[in-house]
């Protein structure tokens, strides 16, 4: 049979549409139609034949025959980004290859406590202007650059998933002050990014917590210009602000809230399984604060245990186009677990729309109650 958090799980996703749609019900006319502007919703189902040999492992696997000869797909896509989400409740429980030699994820990241990143003065590379020392942390240059500006923010605490609230806001300061330096020697590039992959589900080549920092020249990273300029469409089309539309939506359909100056949405286009995204004015403590919690809910109470962390920012000068309508956006998602072999993405997910296994609501109300304990 089914583990019981599986099949804990299992209920907690089967709950997703029926809350949705009850909260839905609850919107005004007024509230659909901004709703409606952003996003379309659809239902389908699929229906399959299973043979007699296979039912006792389907009964095993999935916990029921019927479940898995009638699958309800709900369908949400996002109009004015063109991203999707198609949930399935039962591809939670799928089974996935596991590493047999994994002897878990702790065991493996203390086995890589002499990595380069241990001592990074005489390890790696540092920037021409030298490198920013934080009080728990230092940059470097990055030795294989994926632009002329890229450079690391590496961690004192080897282990990326062992932070405080502390930690956060030095990374963040660290890293405001190295957006600075790099504009300075090369006042060409002016649009920053900064991004944090923790652990190898996530696309980390060291284990050793870091963080990537990058300034292009010439215009934003293509998916983060993409969509600064369908959301300024959205509001020459709307004559309302895309980002203040998508988080009253959320609001109202209770999966956004605010705090420490922040909004705070568990969308309903995810990437992928229980991402978060951060809307902020300022790149400062209030949404490293937010950073903190959030990021202590998906590990601490949901079980994460490697993500992506991205932070979209305001040039740091004056360019040709406009970025008003644009707030300082982070977003954050879950990897999957580190002992599976099969990776949490496919062809699916990078070429046409994601599939999702896990509940929107059950990240907010998870985030909720971290920062009502906080406070």
């Amino acid at each position: 049979m089914i583990e019981a958090q599986q099949y804990l799980l299992y209920h907690i996703v089967m709950t997703f549409k029926e809350e949705l749609y009850k909260n839905l019900g609850n919107l005004s006319p007024e509230e659909t139609e901004v709703l409606h502007n952003i996003y379309r919703i659809t239902e389908t189902r699929g229906r399959l034949k299973i043979p007699s040999k296979m039912e006792s492992w389907v009964k095993d696997t999935f916990f029921s025959l019927e479940n898995v000869r009638t699958q309800n797909f709900l369908k949400i896509t996002n109009r004015v980004t063109g991203e999707g989400s198609i949930f399935n409740e039962l591809r939670l429980m799928r089974p996935v290859v596991k590493d047999v030699n994994f002897g878990g994820y702790k065991e493996e990241i203390e086995r890589s406590v002499s990595d380069h990143f241990s001592d990074p003065i005489n390890k790696t590379p540092e920037d021409t202007f030298g490198r920013i020392y934080g009080k728990y942390c230092v940059t470097a240059s990055n030795v294989a650059k994926y632009d002329g500006c890229h450079g690391l923010i590496i961690f004192k605490e080897h282990n990326p998933l062992k932070f405080e609230k502390k930690h956060i806001q030095d990374y963040i300061n660290v890293a405001k002050q190295w957006f600075i330096k790099a504009g300075l020697e090369n006042t060409k590039a002016v649009y920053p990014i900064f991004i944090w992959n923790c652990l190898w589900k996530s696309g980390a080549s060291i284990t050793h917590g870091h963080a990537q920092l990058a300034l292009t020249e010439g215009m934003a990273y293509s998916k983060v210009d993409f969509l600064r300029r369908q959301v300024l469409d959205y509001e020459n089309n709307h004559l309302s602000n895309y980002f203040d539309d998508l988080y009253l939506t959320h609001k109202k359909i209770n999966l956004g809230l605010e705090a420490f100056n922040t909004r705070i949405i568990s969308q309903l286009t995810p990437i992928k399984n229980n991402e978060i995204i951060i809307i902020a004015k300022n790149f400062g403590t209030d949404l490293s604060e937010s950073i903190y919690l959030v990021l202590r809910t998906l590990i601490d109470n949901i079980g994460v245990q490697s993500f992506n962390l991205i932070v979209y920012l305001q040039p740091l000068d004056k360019v040709e186009e406009n970025w008003s309508h644009m707030p300082i956006l982070v977003r954050i998602v879950d990897r999957g677990p580190l002992s599976s072999k099969t990776a949490d993405i496919g062809g699916m997910e990078l070429y046409a729309q994601t599939v999702v296994e896990t509940n929107p609501y059950s990240v907010i109300k998870a985030v909720k109650d971290k920062i009502d304990k906080w406070k």
